[in-house]
């Protein structure tokens, strides 16, 4: 049995984007004057309402979340073959930035209950080579991170907190994003704000802001020497436009992290009852969910397949993504040998087998997030 959908289109996408007025008038703002590359007001205006926001010194824009990591785990200029642990549930992002620079990645496994790095998984694999750790937080809590940082700051152990998927969260009601040597961000169309494409990096540190700035620009030299580079760097401008929408989004934050807990909220409510599956609690001691996607992971004793599940919905109409593929089952770290074949991270691997997320952009409507529910919880039930 198919439920008729109350979406105005019959589809729901796993994202919606919100687009506010202010983001419209600032980007007729640039197209009117001109200034629409790396060079406009607004980059530096973003970068300095972001900073501030997350109670940073200093802000780098970026074209993406994946060239803030990479900008911001060169800039700390670890020697070859120095360890850096990483989470194997994440964006492949987080491998690559330490693969590409010759660095030696360590994995930590998920925790089951909040689908972060395992705090103890990360101290465990701490040794005299840990040079840097990337904390990754994913979907909806931060990496309960208090121990980490206070063994990394008595061993000098760099922190790079990834918060791409934290924007307008708090760790012991203290901004995500402010922890660390440096953070990371990401505004792909899916974040809490977007600017399309587009990431930032935060630091306190004035010589690795002024080396991530340099990363970022083909690291030009100075003056009459412009065009004698000191390093090798990236062509990773954030545009005048981009900045523009997300000076704009940022204005809006404070409403859009509400809205985002209710999305998330109003699921958690009505799947309570649905023994099927595992969903997030909606607070812990140090954190309240902030639900930047709306995750499910299937009990071991459900009978339906997580792929199996993902066809049903998408027969409803209803689009949803896979939750992340671990860094050591990846094709390409298998070809180039980066990971042992006999390493086994097993919350991962289930959590990557068992996992998706539902659709929780902020367009959607309270009346597909009933639909969704229903169609969800009589496709578990074997109802249709």
């Amino acid at each position: 049995m198919k439920i008729k959908s109350k979406s105005k289109n019959n589809f729901i996408p796993v994202n919606t984007p919100k687009i506010y007025r202010d983001e419209k008038k600032n980007v007729n703002k640039c197209l009117n004057t001109g200034w629409i590359s790396s060079e406009g007001n607004f980059v530096k205006k973003f970068e300095k309402s972001f900073s501030k926001y997350n109670n940073r010194h200093y802000g780098v824009a970026v074209s993406s979340g994946t060239a803030a990591l990479d900008i911001a785990i060169k800039s700390l200029n670890l020697k070859k073959g120095a360890e850096v642990i990483i989470p194997s549930f994440s964006i492949i992002s987080t491998a690559l930035c330490v693969i590409k620079l010759g660095l030696k990645p360590i994995l930590v496994d998920a925790d089951l209950k909040t689908w972060n790095m395992d705090p103890g998984d990360i101290i465990k694999k701490i040794s005299k080579k840990t040079k840097a750790i990337i904390i990754t937080h994913i979907y909806g809590f931060p990496v309960d991170m208090k121990t980490i940082l206070q063994i990394a700051k008595r061993k000098n152990i760099k922190i790079i907190e990834d918060a791409a998927e934290m924007i307008g969260q708090k760790y012991y009601n203290k901004k995500c994003g402010s922890f660390g040597d440096l953070s990371t961000f990401s505004f792909y169309a899916n974040k809490h704000i977007t600017t399309g494409e587009g990431g930032m990096i935060l630091t306190n540190n004035l010589n690795l802001y002024k080396k991530c700035k340099s990363l970022r620009n083909l690291c030009f030299g100075e003056g009459k020497n412009r065009f004698d580079h000191d390093d090798i760097g990236w062509n990773y401008r954030m545009t005048n436009l981009q900045a523009a929408i997300g000076c704009g989004q940022l204005k809006n934050i404070n409403k859009i992290v509400k809205r985002k807990r209710e999305i998330g909220n109003r699921y958690a409510d009505n799947l309570k009852n649905c023994k099927e599956i595992y969903i997030q609690p909606k607070k812990l001691k140090y954190s309240t969910n902030i639900f930047w996607v709306f995750g499910i992971l299937l009990n071991k004793k459900t009978r339906i397949t997580r792929d199996l599940l993902i066809k049903k919905l998408l027969d409803n109409k209803i689009q949803t993504r896979n939750f992340f593929f671990p860094m050591h089952k990846q094709t390409i770290f298998k070809k180039i040998k980066v990971f042992s074949k006999k390493l086994k991270l097993l919350n991962s691997e289930y959590l990557s087998n068992n996992g998706l997320y539902l659709p929780s952009g902020l367009g959607i409507s309270n009346k597909e997030i009933d639909y969704v529910s229903k169609i969800l919880i009589n496709i578990l039930k074997k109802k249709n």
